[in-house]
């Protein structure tokens, strides 16, 4: 390849040459068109150098590119199953609350039918012992609750109060082998009493067998007795059978209230429980009157 410059001369004059030559095509380009078809060209050249060079970084970074992608799929996988589970776990709170809104507002509405004064209380434990059922309640003496006050849910009776502490109650369901309740037909006004199984079940005692009771008959309480106000719905019939050996049929009662659901109950207080509650307080709180001493005149 044949030199732009002769022989011996010196580097410094060629590179000195080449410099000077460069700033006057600068100038020449900028101020005058006449080098713009070589820029052209030689920008067409340059450009296919710079694709054909540029070609190992472009693939290394498709590499960095691959790599980088996976592990950021990979990291927002798991940040979703994460957030997922988070969901889930409040999902279920929801439906938790959900659930407890809507039996607080059926108690509330149920509140709202009962003429008598009704207090809403927890359940906060079950008798261990499966011969008996029993649920302990979360208000006591403190709060008013006395032996024999009817317990209730948002469908139905579920039974009494057995034994009082000061913040706590046993509460002995209308299932339980030992509680009897007084009832009626709600259809026709017949009277019978309801005893517990020991199951899920009520026995309708001492009912002949010509008297008009049906299968699918609402039993309310029917107030005899005291303990339980009047009109409250107890059981549903839900079997019956006649024997000619015997005087009484055989009736079987499924309870209305959620027996072994029910988290939250109602204690109902009537108002000639209050009166006669007020008058023991009065009465045992009430000094004893001192006996007079005989005088002798």
């Amino acid at each position: 390849m044949k030199s732009l410059f002769p022989r011996g001369l010196s580097k410094r004059f060629k590179a000195i040459t080449l410099s000077i030559l460069a700033i006057v095509a600068m100038v020449v380009d900028a101020r005058f068109e006449v080098l713009i078809p070589v820029r052209h060209k030689i920008g067409i050249v340059t450009s296919q150098l710079y694709a054909v060079t540029n070609i190992p970084n472009k693939i290394w970074g498709t590499i960095q590119e691959q790599f980088s992608s996976h592990s950021e799929l990979l990291a927002e996988n798991e940040r979703l199953k994460a957030q997922s589970l988070l969901l889930e776990q409040k999902l279920q709170k929801l439906a938790s609350l959900t659930e407890q809104n809507v039996r607080l507002r059926e108690l509330l509405n149920s509140t709202s039918l009962v003429d008598e004064k009704a207090v809403v209380s927890e359940l906060i434990g079950i008798d261990p012992n499966p011969s008996t059922f029993r649920y302990l309640i979360d208000k006591g003496s403190s709060d008013g609750v006395f032996i024999g006050q009817a317990i209730l849910d948002a469908k139905g009776i579920m039974g009494q109060v057995i034994d009082v502490m000061p913040h706590s109650a046993w509460v002995l369901l209308i299932t339980d082998t030992t509680h009897s309740i007084p009832i009626m037909v709600n259809r026709n006004g017949l009277r019978a009493i309801a005893t517990g199984t020991g199951e899920d079940l009520l026995e309708i005692r001492y009912v002949p067998n010509n008297e008009d009771i049906q299968v699918n008959d609402l039993l309310v309480s029917s107030g005899l007795g005291g303990n339980f106000p009047a009109g409250y719905p107890v059981a549903v019939v839900s079997k019956i059978e006649h024997d000619n050996g015997t005087p009484f049929a055989t009736i079987y009662a499924k309870p209305t209230a959620a027996l072994n659901r029910s988290r939250y109950v109602l204690l109902i207080f009537t108002s000639r429980q209050i009166l006669d509650n007020s008058h023991d307080t009065a009465t045992s709180e009430s000094p004893e009157t001192p006996a007079e001493e005989e005088t002798t005149p």
